[in-house]
């Protein structure tokens, strides 16, 4: 795992590389000061979690996180804001859809159990078998679960809690957006169906039309619907049949 530290004050820079280095020998720490050295750091390495000062040299980091989501491969990365003022997150997590944030003087469980959790929704399931494939979501403080991604039957966020039904239960993960949740689990079976919504195929058993935007999904075995879209329609329909 690579983690890139942006901060210009260069004492809290290497206490925050110190905190991490608490988490083991499999993270690799880089560290720049202001924009263009994270810029050519981010274009040399490929880096996994971003922990990012709001404030910066010649820049801001929101500036910077800007610039690092119009890169294809940064686009759903892991970005972390430092920061002493609160009123500041609200824009970072509307302009740069952040994953959450640390108010100074950081405090070392917070920035390591924050770290280790990112760095379990960063398990790579790309080449594991799909009947095997699985996610790791805190679905509270401290409280990890597995869950395997063809017992997924449906998604639905609102407000940012997302509810996770699978044939095991419902999981709830707080502040991940339905486009992040999709992109960590990388199944071709499980697909956008609603601007709220995302479908297992393999579970789907009925299709139903409420009106001409809109239908409902039905599943086996489950007593709870998703809702499908008209822009997404044909795309599930083909799949379903």
């Amino acid at each position: 795992m690579k983690v890139l530290i942006v901060e210009d004050d260069k004492t809290q820079r290497k206490s925050l590389k110190k905190m991490l280095q608490q988490i083991g020998e499999d993270i690799n720490i880089y560290e720049a000061e202001d924009k263009a050295e994270a810029l050519e750091i981010t274009s040399k390495n490929n880096i996994d979690i971003f922990y990012i000062d709001i404030y910066l040299k010649n820049s801001s980091g929101l500036d910077f996180a800007m610039e690092l989501r119009k890169i294809p491969e940064y686009e759903f990365s892991f970005i972390i804001f430092l920061t002493t003022h609160v009123e500041y997150i609200t824009q970072a997590f509307k302009q740069v859809h952040c994953y959450d944030y640390i108010i100074k003087p950081y405090d070392a469980t917070e920035v390591v159990d924050m770290t280790k959790r990112f760095m379990l929704y960063g398990n790579n399931i790309k080449d594991t078998p799909e009947d095997k494939r699985h996610i790791v979501l805190e679905i509270s403080k401290g409280i990890n679960v597995k869950i395997y991604v063809d017992e997924i039957i449906f998604i639905e966020v609102n407000l940012r809690n997302c509810m996770i039904h699978t044939i095991n239960g419902v999981y709830k993960a707080n502040r991940l957006a339905l486009e992040k949740i999709l992109k960590l689990i990388n199944c071709s079976n499980i697909i956008q169906c609603h601007k709220s919504f995302a479908t297992n195929i393999k579970h789907i058993k009925k299709i139903e039309s409420v009106d001409s935007k809109l239908s409902e999904i039905y599943f086996e075995n489950y007593d709870k619907n998703a809702l499908l879209g008209y822009k997404f329609k044909n795309i599930i329909m083909e799949q379903f049949q």
